[in-house]
């Protein structure tokens, strides 16, 4: 169920086990080829799949389209909060619903970026109740819930890159509209000092902005990715639905 179809007293009512579930993506370039609004609209699809085959047993806050995108910057038309003001929303917004009495959050994210401070929002959160032991709380990207060399074997890339085969092909499913010219050369993602993590810009890795292989893109593999990750999404919040409210394992 939508948060944004409810009224107030309907939420009062609502089994504050219920899961809720906060997507977070972003609005940034990708590439010469996809919008900027890319991300979002990305992961608005998954939710939509998502909430329709959960219905009431999990509650959808609206898509927070605003994400941590500095590293995108030097591309016009990239939208991004101040790190530390993404981390201090991100925290504001899981107090709401804990202040509402809900127990069961999930940060579910669609963008890179967003990685790094939705870990550390749910850290800082659960320390700062940390003598309760009915709260769950969770960050979690979609594109980490699915093996995506599992579902077919005639993927080019093995990662989710950024404006690569597999944000292209999912975006040619949805908005083929606003998928450009993608025949572009591959950006390979690089391993960057692997066993360390590196400060970059995009621009350190890619001039054009993206950063994988779009000529490799299709809607076919598109649906595949969007049956697969909803797929992910479900079972995670189906998870945290089935949580004995108390233990670490679940």
């Amino acid at each position: 169920m939508k948060l944004t179809d409810l009224k107030w007293p309907d939420v009062e009512v609502l089994s504050k086990d219920t899961p809720v579930v906060i997507p977070i993506a972003a609005h940034e370039q990708h590439g010469h080829h996809m919008p900027l609004y890319t991300d979002s609209l990305l992961l608005g699809e998954i939710v939509r799949r998502a909430e329709e085959q959960l219905a009431d047993d999990a509650l959808f806050a609206p898509l927070m389209w605003l994400g941590n995108s500095h590293h995108h910057m030097d591309f016009p038309g990239t939208l991004s909060a101040e790190p530390r003001v993404y981390l201090d929303l991100l925290n504001g917004l899981m107090e709401n619903f804990l202040h509402h009495g809900f127990k069961r959050l999930v940060l579910l994210n669609g963008h890179g970026g967003n990685m790094v401070p939705g870990a550390q929002a749910v850290f800082e959160v659960r320390q700062r109740h940390r003598d309760r032991t009915d709260l769950l709380l969770l960050s979690a990207t979609y594109w980490d819930q699915a093996k995506i060399t599992e579902a077919r074997d005639d993927f080019a890339q093995d990662t989710m890159g950024h404006a690569g085969e597999l944000e292209t092909s999912m975006m040619m499913v949805i908005r083929p509209d606003l998928v450009g010219e993608h025949n572009r050369d591959e950006v390979p993602k690089g391993d960057a000092f692997a066993t360390a993590t590196r400060g970059w810009t995009t621009k350190d890795r890619s001039a054009p902005g993206h950063i994988g292989v779009p000529a490799a893109a299709s809607a076919e593999k598109g649906e595949t990715l969007f049956q697969i990750f909803t797929a992910g999404a479900v079972k995670l919040i189906g998870d945290v639905r089935d949580w004995d409210g108390s233990s670490w394992d679940g």
